[in-house]
């Protein structure tokens, strides 16, 4: 008995593991766009001034500027939050053992930090490393290793976390988070 055979199907040849690609990848095609959009170079240069003015407006005790980085002037509208290292913490709780990681101090807010830079006459800055940077054009996230100097001396450390929003009058600092360590923490990292 003699089989059949098929006709030639030029299409079933075309299914070999490059044209598959090929045709995912040209799925694909309509997402690039919103992916492109990420991380423009105009985005992180405007993130990165914000960034340089913070730091350099503490160095100045430049108030005005500084504060202009901040979505609003209101200190109840900008979180700010800080959380303390387990052994530096732990060094707290001696004196105070009510102490806890993250506690809401009102008093501890972006315009208490310029306002103390303003008032003493000794140097201070904040120092930034290892600096990310993670926008879609309208929001970003920033982190980074900070480290903290009075009057040239370091005073504390951490890794510290922005969130800015892209408004009509440019890039600013929507709420900011940090952890501190210091002479008690258990290492410099």
């Amino acid at each position: 008995m003699r089989m059949p055979t098929l006709p030639f199907n030029p299409t079933l040849q075309m299914h070999t593991p490059g044209t598959v690609l090929t045709s995912l990848a040209l799925c694909l095609l309509p997402c690039l766009p919103a992916c492109a959009e990420q991380n423009t170079p105009a985005d992180v240069e405007a993130i990165e001034q914000v960034i340089e003015s913070f730091r350099t407006s503490l160095i100045n005790k430049d108030k005005p500027t500084y504060m202009s980085l901040f979505f609003s002037d209101r200190p109840d509208d900008i979180g700010w939050q800080f959380v303390s290292e387990d052994r530096r913490l732990a060094d707290i709780r001696r004196a105070k053992t009510d102490a806890i990681k993250a506690r809401k101090i009102p008093s501890n807010n972006f315009i208490s930090l310029i306002d103390e830079a303003v008032a003493t006459a000794e140097p201070r800055e904040e120092k930034f490393f290892n600096t990310r940077i993670d926008t879609d054009g309208d929001v970003a996230s920033v982190s980074f290793d900070y480290s903290f100097h009075a009057n040239g001396v370091k005073a504390n450390w951490g890794r510290e976390m922005w969130q800015l929003v892209r408004t009509e009058r440019g890039w600013k600092i929507f709420s900011v988070i940090y952890s501190i360590r210091d002479k008690r923490s258990s290492a410099e990292s």
